[in-house]
């Protein structure tokens, strides 16, 4: 994995990283570590019936590899997967993935300004090196299991969350199968509008120039306006929002129980039949606590017991990090993120004291409304940026400087007071309750985000090996950016030390 003589320019990626290492720089020299046998992330994982993805298709894919093909609105999972595989296969990147091999953990050394790597495979561990590491491990991490449930042996689905609100209706459609589906708390649910595109319209896609792109950006635009309901400040669109979901949640099932919490404090569903599948005769809905998984079933709080064949459940993922085992200057990164009061990064990718170290939808990237693969192409877009030097050999290594990482994450903390996410329990926050640190949402348009991450600050960072005269070709600030980032700093309370 590493050169000899001179730098080893050698970056370890993801297959979005990859393709904008090979697309944007040109560059060659890099290695993809994948755990598994096939890539795919979530969407290899992920088979249960009914599985899919609730934000567009057309938006939830790479803006350099669009897909005129889609056959529907909402994409299964069978045909995500397939297309991260395409993406994979398109772009050459199997000549630089080893497969089947864990990274279990990182350590940066100063004097020759690289990072360490131990990797394992086949029970067998062996030492790499890199100048620049990023981690695409993506946001949700092990299965989350209930701490409260007693007894659990069986792998199954338990809740009403969005995965379980697309296999309830999936499992149910035989009219044989009894399902009982066991909830703690309502949620939020928007009617899906799926759609199945016809031949034209995918043909249209393919060959009108610019059809698909505005397609794409309508989707965009449509999508991030949503962020204006997380404000819980704009209390009549809080309400009217809570208003029209109501109304679409009791057509689809009168019996189901308003949540007391704002729209968008837990992520809104976007209902793929759950609710109307709530009324067939072998669908039954429970509200009661459940104590402990029993030979027979379930054995609920009040002494039932419920008797069961098959056992799913449908709990989350957990998005803490476990496996970033990384240590920087004097310090591992969860020592870092303990210090700070929980996981916390300037722009969800780089920390102080971690040269050359970037995480892809890190803390505080994701939102509740918009496209995961567009924030972190945004990232990726900064990344590449950050980058070229050291590839260049202009410099050997950069790290955010603290005061510009705690002066954006209190921004970040400070708006999120005034979202609706502050409201009620959910996986957005550090502890999963109503009080702890949201470390998992970004208080904004995507669009905000987007501009952040445009290009790097220079003077934001620590640069180490810096060459003479290595920033000759730094372009000066458009009239128009500034102008624009004015108008951010009025509307989003945005620190000027964030943005120049």
């Amino acid at each position: 994995m590493s050169a000899t003589g001179g730098r080893a320019d050698v970056v370890l990626a993801g297959i979005s990283t990859g393709v904008a290492l090979k697309g944007r720089l040109g560059f060659q020299n890099f290695t993809i570590y994948e755990k598994a046998g096939d890539v795919g992330g979530t969407w290899r994982d992920n088979t249960y019936p009914g599985c899919g993805c609730d934000v567009p298709a057309h938006w939830y894919s790479l803006s350099t590899d669009p897909n005129p093909s889609w056959n529907r609105h909402y994409a299964s999972q069978r045909e995500l997967h397939a297309y991260w595989r395409s993406v994979f296969d398109k772009h050459a990147l199997r000549d630089h993935t080893v497969f089947n091999t864990i990274v279990v953990r990182s350590e940066w050394d100063e004097d020759l300004q690289r990072w360490t790597v131990w990797l394992q495979r086949d029970g067998r561990e062996t030492i790499e090196h890199a100048e620049i590491l990023l981690y695409a491990i993506g946001g949700f991490m092990e299965p989350m299991w209930p701490k409260d449930i007693k007894g659990m042996e069986a792998v199954g689905v338990i809740g009403n969350g969005c995965s379980a609100a697309q296999l309830v209706p999936a499992i149910s459609h035989e009219p044989s199968t009894e399902v009982i589906n066991f909830c703690r708390t309502p949620q939020w649910f928007v009617p899906m509008n799926d759609l199945i595109y016809p031949p034209w319209i995918k043909w249209s896609f393919a060959n009108v120039p610019g059809v698909l792109k505005l397609w794409r950006a309508w989707l965009m635009f449509r999508s991030d306006m949503s962020f204006l309901i997380f404000n819980k400040d704009r209390k009549w669109l809080v309400d009217f929002t809570r208003l029209r979901l109501s109304a679409y949640m009791k057509d689809q099932y009168a019996a189901y129980p308003i949540p007391d919490f704002a729209p968008g404090c837990k992520r809104i569903i976007v209902d793929p039949g759950y609710l109307s599948s709530l009324n067939r005769k072998n669908v039954t809905l429970r509200w009661d606590a459940i104590d402990s998984v029993v030979e027979d079933g379930l054995l609920l709080r009040s002494g039932e017991v419920v008797p069961l064949d098959v056992i799913i459940f449908g709990t989350g993922y957990s998005v803490e990090p476990v496996d970033l085992r990384v240590q920087g200057r004097g310090m591992s990164l969860h020592d870092y993120f303990a210090s700070q009061g929980g996981a916390t990064a300037y722009l969800g990718s780089c920390v102080p004291g971690f040269p050359n170290l970037f995480m892809l939808l890190g803390p505080n990237v994701a939102t509740g409304h918009a496209s995961a693969v567009f924030s972190e192409e945004s990232q990726i877009q900064f990344a590449m940026e950050m980058i070229k030097p050291v590839i260049a050999g202009e410099i050997t290594s950069f790290d955010v400087k603290e005061k510009i990482c705690v002066e954006y994450n209190d921004w970040i903390q400070e708006r999120l007071r005034h979202s609706v996410w502050s409201e009620c329990r959910s996986y957005y926050h550090l502890d999963r309750d109503d009080k702890s640190r949201i470390v998992a949402t970004f208080p904004g348009p995507v669009a905000l985000f987007w501009w952040f991450c445009r290009r790097p600050k220079w003077r934001q960072w620590d640069i180490r090996g810096a060459s003479t005269g290595w920033r000759k070709n730094e372009r000066l600030w458009p009239a128009y950016e500034f102008l624009l980032s004015a108008v951010l700093v009025a509307m989003f309370a945005v620190p000027w030390s964030i943005l120049f």
